[in-house]
């Protein structure tokens, strides 16, 4: 079992920047496997990026490359979101999740442990 906390959403405009986080707890081995997804309002989760924290190896969805950069602190056994030049179509709840063995897939049916979300609103 992992724990997922996600933080640093909040509300932007256009252009600016935040920075997401992601600490994982419990079972370290089960978030091997890291990724973001994230949900706007009637719309269906959509996978952001990925990260195989093994390797660190990442991949990103096309809106968010050149935008969104992943990272982590192996340390504190936390991911990160940095994302750049905001546009209000990223405006969306923003979920952690962990897998320990599917890695680099941006599918949300991969993916067994989810935090709860962070809030992300970017206005124009």
């Amino acid at each position: 079992q992992v724990q997922l906390v996600e933080s640093g959403g909040g509300s932007v405009q256009a252009g600016g920047s935040l920075r997401l986080s992601c600490a994982a707890s419990g079972y370290t081995y089960s978030s091997s496997c890291m990724a973001w997804f994230r949900q706007a309002p009637g719309k269906e989760r959509e996978g952001v990026a990925a990260m195989d924290t093994r390797r660190g190896s990442t991949t990103y969805t096309d809106s968010a490359k050149g935008r969104f950069t992943l990272s982590q602190d192996t340390a504190k056994n936390t991911v990160y979101l940095q994302m750049n030049s905001l546009k209000p179509e990223d405006t969306a709840m923003y979920y952690c999740a962990a897998d320990p063995v599917r890695c680099m897939t941006l599918s949300p049916y991969n993916y067994n442990y989810w935090g709860q979300g962070t809030q992300v609103t970017v206005s124009s």
